[in-house]
């Protein structure tokens, strides 16, 4: 039962997770889901690739994500609840941030493909 609510914690609130179509974490998906008063979270797992590791908070109307993606591996983040438009990573627009390799909405959520690296994501928090 403890490793089924590790299981949850990790995917849900680290927001790190399998992308089945690439076993062994070549490739993952980063979808944390700030909520139920939590303001912060950070999370990392040790893959055969080295370690992946996701660090959020909410500061001043702002969700932060700093992702870092080991080497030779790929990640599909996803951000919910915002817009292409407002996504800057390093303080940059998203969409000509080095190491992103596409950006695109799909429905209320901004998904963003990245390679191996350390990545800043910021979007402004929605009422």
């Amino acid at each position: 039962a403890f490793g089924a609510v590790g299981d949850w914690m990790y995917r849900n609130i680290g927001g790190i997770d399998l992308d089945p179509a690439a076993p062994g974490y070549k490739h993952s998906r980063i979808a944390p889901r700030p909520g139920a008063g939590l303001t912060r979270a950070r999370a990392s797992l040790e893959t055969l690739y080295g370690p992946l590791a996701t660090s959020w908070q909410i500061e001043a109307g702002q969700f932060v994500l700093d992702v870092t993606v080991p080497p030779n591996t790929s990640a599909e983040v996803t951000l919910w609840d915002s817009e292409v438009s407002s996504v800057t990573e390093g303080h940059q627009s998203v969409s000509t941030a080095p190491g992103v390799r596409s950006v695109r909405q799909r429905g209320d959520h901004v998904v963003i493909e990245i390679g191996s690296g350390s990545y800043h994501f910021s979007v402004p928090m929605r009422s």
